[in-house]
């Protein structure tokens, strides 16, 4: 289709994909606010806490470029509205939610319902618009995406302070009636003629209970899931290698410098995930923050990514992918050391703040280059697939994180009802955090080197990236518009592990 961004088509479109979008980013920034007052309303123990924000994340990134290639097959429109749909009811469930059990069950069907509608509103971008103002819409739809995640946590503190914790789901249920119909009427369906319906849903199975087994095992310290989760990889492996059109084609890992890249994204993500959900109850349940307070108090981080990420794409493209992803992860780590001055008498400007804001320069000096240098790893046919694989696996590394960190940190069940005994908990696992960014940062500059261009080709560093999208990089690296389309060479119908 060939819309223009400039007429009244296009603007309902932007605006119908960034509604859309936005109700899985917002919740995907709010819940770590709410956790303290979620726990304390549901008489919830620490597991269950963190089976809140797992079990939407197992379902999220175990599905999401499943996502992308339903909406190809059986129209980018039809999944998205389906999405939507699918994301309110979750919602309304967690909203209502009578136990720890039923909002654990409503966050994974959530999971699934972000897992259609995020690839999808970006693909009906890339379907619909006119080739000369995709880039503006993608801009558009990432920078309000941006906005987003800055407003997220704020919004957040605001719903769980003033009318409660159950807010920050219910308020998905007027956006999606706000968005359902506006898509319906002002949106295009679009297909991808070549798109077929072998879909390899197997391998999307055994990747999600893979890591849904080996999640119980940490949580629950069962070790006999712990065992089962790794025979179920193992399978997941050798059915990966055996398939036509597998969702992991395990060639892609034949590049050096992709493998290499996606486990220093294991490793950064790994750490953020830990670090971005113990420290929300650390400033409230030690600190004394309110959920405002302390949502408020996270914003450095996303305002910075903002500001200097596409400054940070270009210094990456200019001196090579080495010194960032090497500086990048070391600054991260100085930051999380400087979090362990934040405790009872913790003042926000001498101790909160310079910790978030070497913080966020270090996620601005590592996420767009981390990015980059995935994408130009491989040969462009498969760009779509490398970003994929790079998203969820740093999804899954923060899945893992929230699973294991409190274990490592030896935190008990009810270690966020005592203010001392969760301070002496953060105050170890922030350690472990800083090592494993640290570990991030050697890999990196043992492995990593500028990607060279196959023969013919122009030679070229790592693409910069124009803006911070999903996320801003705070939970999962950017995905690439690429990302959600089929990638020509067999297999980005899914995400898995």
């Amino acid at each position: 289709m060939d819309i223009r961004l400039g007429t009244a088509s296009g603007r309902w479109i932007v605006l119908t994909t960034v509604l859309g979008s936005s109700m899985a980013l917002l919740d995907s920034t709010v819940v770590n606010v709410a956790l303290p007052h979620i726990g304390d309303d549901l008489d919830a123990s620490l597991a269950d806490l963190q089976w809140t924000v797992n079990a939407y994340m197992l379902t999220l990134a175990g599905l999401i470029l499943l996502g992308g290639s339903l909406g190809d097959r059986y129209g980018r429109r039809r999944i998205f509205v389906l999405g939507i749909v699918w994301f309110a009811i979750g919602s309304l469930l967690c909203g209502v939610a009578p136990t720890s059990e039923v909002l654990i069950l409503a966050r994974a069907l959530q999971g699934i319902g972000g897992a259609l509608l995020v690839p999808g509103s970006l693909a009906l971008i890339q379907a619909s618009f006119h080739p000369d103002d995709r880039a503006r819409a993608v801009g558009l739809w990432s920078g309000f995406g941006g906005v987003g995640a800055a407003v997220g946590p704020f919004l957040g503190g605001f719903l769980v302070d003033g009318p409660g914790w159950r807010w920050v789901f219910l308020l998905n249920v007027p956006l999606a009636a706000i968005c359902v119909p506006v898509a319906l009427r002002h949106v295009p369906e679009s297909r991808d003629p070549a798109a077929h319906g072998r879909f390899d849903v197997l391998g999307a199975v055994l990747g999600a209970a893979a890591l849904g087994l080996v999640t119980y095992a940490l949580i629950a310290k069962a070790w006999w899931a712990g065992v089962a989760g790794v025979l179920v990889g193992v399978w997941f492996v050798l059915l990966e290698r055996r398939r036509p059109d597998p969702m992991l084609p395990l060639s892609i890992f034949s590049s050096r410098l992709f493998t290499s890249v996606n486990v220093v994204t294991l490793c950064v993500y790994a750490a953020f995930g830990g670090f971005f959900f113990l420290v929300a109850l650390q400033l409230q349940v030690v600190a004394g923050y309110s959920a405002l307070g302390a949502g408020t108090a996270l914003l450095p981080t996303t305002v910075l990514m903002l500001l200097f990420s596409a400054k940070s794409g270009e210094l990456g493209s200019r001196i090579g992918p080495r010194i960032p992803l090497t500086v990048g992860p070391l600054l991260c780590a100085c930051g999380l050391l400087l979090m362990l001055r934040v405790g009872a008498d913790a003042s926000y400007l001498r101790d909160v703040l310079p910790a978030l804001v070497v913080m966020g320069l270090g996620m601005v000096t590592l996420v767009a280059p981390l990015t980059a240098t995935v994408l130009a790893s491989v040969d462009s046919s498969r760009a779509g697939l490398a970003s994929g694989i790079n998203n969820a696996a740093a999804r899954a590394a923060g899945l893992l994180a929230v699973a294991a960190l409190p274990l490592l940190a030896g935190a008990g069940p009810e270690v966020y009802r005592s203010p001392t005994q969760f301070d002496a908990a953060f105050d170890r696992a922030m350690p472990l955090c800083a090592g494993v960014l640290v570990l991030a940062s050697l890999i990196a500059f043992t492995t990593v080197r500028t990607p060279k261009a196959a023969p013919g080709e122009k030679a070229e560093a790592e693409p910069s990236l124009p803006q911070c999208k999903v996320n801003c990089g705070l939970s999962s690296p950017p995905l690439e518009p690429t990302a959600v389309r089929r990638a020509e060479e067999g297999g980005a119908s899914a995400a898995g592990a």
